[in-house]
């Protein structure tokens, strides 16, 4: 790492512990925690970018389905819901697998034509009618059992996490589904499809109350730390908080803070460390020769597809993993949160600030505009008061200016985009 790229950390760091200073110690470990989540998400994202250009805006779809896992592995069953119609409901979710599998092997072995055409609309239209038959009535009868609380299977009450690993799975099994049929589209259709795709899943997680209870959201997640009222109740706790001159409550809150920075930068280092030996292995070189010409690639006898559907599977599943810690961080899974702007267009603006292709400048990227991103709309609040200041109350200049503020970050996010392409356009920590 030369001395620029440590200065760039440097001040970030610095940027952080500003923030605790004049802000609080709470605020800054907040920031810090979410920046290292935007850090895995940017490593991700950079996998299929950076390492083998392919164009992915669904990162949003693989995050929420790490969200879904945290809640399927963590949350314990609801029994009565399984006794109305969990059995069922499994049942139908099994028909609807076979009835996949059925179409795919009536396409392989019926032969091309209207035959084929035929049997496999005759097939598809069938078995979708008895799907629903099956599933309709157990997804009514388990969305009726006490809805106000949980109106969901819930999950299998297993320790939080273990929710990591699976998430990180659930989203490359989803890429993988997703990259067989849309990896060979040309750049801008693979973004649709990408796009598209994460929207079907994001809808999913929002209409299907009996899975993920909807719009009503599933609170009261396992925590892989302390509660902040356990610690309060504990003696032992109370009395070191008074040896560091907090009071229980503050200490509390940042012990549990403090505890979850520990853990979410153990696995970002576990990843960084991951992908630094993927960029300088053979393999890695291959993606890149791959990425930089396709055409001489395959020419060498690079299958050029499997490549791109392994990167592919690879790359979500880190953001699969990302999706997860940032749901038990948050101690609650809200569909309605997961929104384009932030994982999205935001995951990609820190890979491009930070340096495509490269592993420490997606790290760089996801900790500096995450900062940015938090603290531009406290920051423009206090400079429209300072601009402001002049004019007389009521006046519909100074109302409109402030009433404005909460729009700074959106302006900023593109001006330090517009900045970076303009006089560093490979990034701030350019690929080597």
């Amino acid at each position: 790492m030369t001395m620029r790229e440590a200065g760039l950390f440097a001040l970030v760091a610095a940027l952080i512990v500003g923030t605790g200073i004049v802000q609080g110690w709470n605020s800054a470990l907040l920031i810090l925690n979410m920046g290292l989540v935007s850090a895995v998400m940017a490593l991700g994202l950079n996998l299929q970018w950076g390492f083998a250009g392919l164009f992915n805006v669904g990162v949003m779809g693989f995050v929420a389905l790490g969200g879904l896992a945290v809640v399927l592995v963590s949350m314990p069953p609801v029994p009565e819901a399984w006794s109305a119609g969990g059995l069922r409901a499994m049942a139908g979710l099994a028909l609807g697998a076979g009835v996949i599998v059925g179409a795919v092997a009536l396409w392989r072995r019926l032969p091309a034509g209207r035959i084929r055409g035929l049997g496999m609309t005759a097939w598809v239209v069938a078995g979708f009618f008895v799907y629903r038959a099956v599933m309709a009535p157990a997804v009514g009868a388990i969305e009726d059992v006490n809805p106000a609380v949980s109106g969901y299977l819930g999950g299998f009450g297993l320790p939080v996490l273990l929710a990591w690993p699976v998430g990180a799975l659930l989203a490359a099994g989803a890429a993988w589904v997703i990259g067989k049929t849309a990896l060979g589209l040309r750049a801008d259709y693979l973004a649709i499809a990408t796009l598209g795709i994460s929207e079907i899943v994001i809808a999913v997680l929002k209409n299907e109350d009996w899975l993920s209870r909807g719009v009503k959201n599933v609170n009261g997640l396992p925590r892989p730390v302390p509660n902040e009222i356990d610690l309060q109740a504990s003696p032992d706790f109370v009395a070191r908080a008074a040896e560091w001159g907090l009071d229980p409550v503050t200490a509390s809150t940042l012990y549990v803070k403090a505890g979850y920075s520990l853990l979410l930068a153990a696995v970002l280092v576990v990843v960084l460390v991951l992908a630094q030996m993927a960029l300088r292995s053979p393999w890695g070189r291959m993606m890149r020769a791959i990425r930089d010409n396709e055409v001489a690639a395959s020419a060498m006898g690079k299958n050029v597809t499997a490549r791109h559907l392994q990167i592919f599977v690879i790359g979500s599943a880190v953001c699969g993993l990302a999706g997860a810690m940032m749901t038990t961080l948050d101690g609650q899974l809200t569909p309605t949160s997961y929104q384009p702007l932030r994982y999205t267009f935001l995951i990609w603006v820190m890979v491009i600030v930070g340096g495509s292709g490269n592993n420490f400048g997606s790290v760089l990227g996801g900790m500096l505009v995450w900062f940015l991103w938090v603290q531009v709309e406290p920051m423009g609040q206090w400079l429209l008061g300072v601009v402001t200041a002049p004019l007389p109350d009521g006046s519909a200049l100074k109302d409109h200016l402030l009433a404005g503020a909460a729009q700074m970050r959106l302006l900023t996010m593109g001006v330090v985009l517009l900045l970076v392409l303009r006089f560093s356009p490979r990034g701030l920590m350019p690929e080597r």
